[in-house]
């Protein structure tokens, strides 16, 4: 197998093999290839291709009881443990607004999937996973003691596909630049200010043709101010030490993944930092975050404050925020925090 050759199943499974300890996201980065294109090596042995649709999924997946979701983008893994419950679904996105399992969905991203079943000594781990076009994994449903098994193979049977081949062609992924717009400063700050909820950011974005990075660089210090590296693990620690409730979410092309409440058990491995709760697992690339602001944006409820980190490509990796209900005021503890966190010691032109 050359450089330029892309591997067969065949080889994929013998390098896997070959390679047991390490990490399926390594494996296929070692071998150039997608981690879907992973999994499809196995189909026909410990995976089944299903049918990819999110729809179709949300129709039966209340149906496995207790499970563990995941959520991933390249630099933070989002866990959590759960049912799937108050679900609601459109043509464009989909909402699971469980008390642990909180997602906003993106149905139109969700392209390959597949059934799959590991062997952990004489235990039979049980998942089915989720990509998008490229091969990027989009959402993971791994089966626990708790869940429902039979719900599992009923869901796997009624999904499968006749295609049940073994070889996987990614997309080629598109590489949006951070659109630095000509839109003015001025022009920024009057919009920003008019915002009266949240989720109006991402259409005063679109509307003004800006990156979101951009967008926070540029609209002035008093919107959004660059934070040192360390205020991320900072920002944690002073929640554990608070009990206060916070809004963890992390996003990739097809879902966000959202954690609201308190957070206990904080844990430095390495690159990662990791949050080890018993229902919530977060685990962050400290070491690929590029940049961190702490952004404020006005509601009809007066403003609210989120903690945003970003990798080297501007993208955002994890955005934070204090727990609040709609109609109420920021808290006035989270917006200490934020305000306290470490500024970094110098802003780039």
């Amino acid at each position: 197998m050359t450089e330029q050759t892309r591997p067969a199943p065949a080889e994929i499974r013998a390098f896997r093999a070959e390679n047991p300890k390490m990490r399926e996201r390594d494996v296929a980065a070692q071998l150039k290839i997608s981690e879907a294109a992973l999994v499809a090596a196995e189909v026909g042995i410990s995976a089944i291709r299903i049918d990819a649709g999110a729809i179709k999924l949300l129709e039966r997946v209340a149906d496995l009881g207790e499970v563990m979701a995941l959520s991933r983008n390249e630099n933070a893994v989002h866990e959590k443990i759960g049912v799937y419950e108050n679900i609601s679904t459109g043509m464009h996105n989909a909402i699971v607004l469980g008390e642990n399992i909180d997602l906003r969905i993106f149905p139109s991203r969700w392209a390959h999937a597949f059934a799959v079943t590991k062997k952990d000594g004489d235990t039979e781990r049980l998942s089915l996973q989720y990509f998008d076009k490229t091969g990027s994994a989009v959402h993971k449903i791994h089966l626990r003691p708790a869940s429902n098994v039979e719900a599992y193979h009923r869901i796997v049977a009624e999904l499968k596909l006749a295609d049940q081949s073994q070889e996987f062609a990614e997309a080629e992924a598109s590489f949006s630049s951070d659109e630095g717009g000509n839109v003015t400063q001025e022009e920024l700050r009057d919009n920003w200010s008019r915002l009266t909820d949240t989720h109006e950011f991402f259409g005063m974005l679109k509307r003004l043709k800006i990156g979101r990075q951009a967008a926070v660089r540029s609209v002035g210090d008093d919107y959004a101010w660059k934070l040192d590296n360390t205020a991320t693990a900072e920002m944690m620690q002073a929640s554990v030490k608070s009990g206060l409730p916070i809004m963890c979410f992390v996003a990739n092309s097809g879902i966000v993944q959202i954690h609201s409440g308190p957070i206990f058990n904080i844990q430095p491995i390495g690159p990662w930092l990791n949050i080890l709760d018993e229902t919530f697992h977060l685990h962050l690339r400290r070491d690929r975050v590029a940049e961190t602001w702490a952004v404020r944006k006005p509601t009809k409820d007066g403003h609210v404050t989120s903690l945003e980190a970003y990798d080297a490509d501007g993208n955002m990796i994890i955005q934070f925020f204090g727990k609040r209900k709609e109609g109420s005021d920021e808290r006035a503890e989270w917006r200490g925090i934020m305000e306290s966190l470490p500024r970094a010691a110098s802003v780039a032109a």
